[in-house]
């Protein structure tokens, strides 16, 4: 899985064609622990997007970017711009449904 740096951030996330979805998580939320296999298996069934993990405590400027307040977030850009944003745990179907539609 693709850990989105704020050094790498510009190259990975703003030079990616298409859609990107990131994963604001901490390693001490339980329900980022619930939803990084779901969102890892998302990313294995769909292909046409770029899928990232952003750890809140390592990556606090881009937490302030994205004005993430709770996590775990899913953040979907397209061509560097959010499209979408959804909080709390999310099941692979609603991954897949909320990518459909910013496709």
């Amino acid at each position: 899985m693709l850990q989105i740096t704020e050094k790498n951030f510009d190259e990975k996330v703003l030079g990616a064609k298409g859609v990107v979805v990131l994963d604001f998580w901490a390693a001490w939320c339980g329900p980022c622990k619930m939803q990084g296999p779901v969102f890892e298996a998302a990313a294995a069934e769909h292909p046409e997007a770029l899928f990232g993990k952003v750890n809140v405590d390592e990556e606090t400027a881009l937490a302030n970017q994205f004005q993430i307040m709770s996590i775990p977030t899913l953040v979907y850009l397209k061509d560097g711009k959010v499209i979408r944003k959804t909080t709390g745990y999310q099941e692979k179907e609603e991954i897949s449904a909320t990518l459909k539609e910013c496709l």
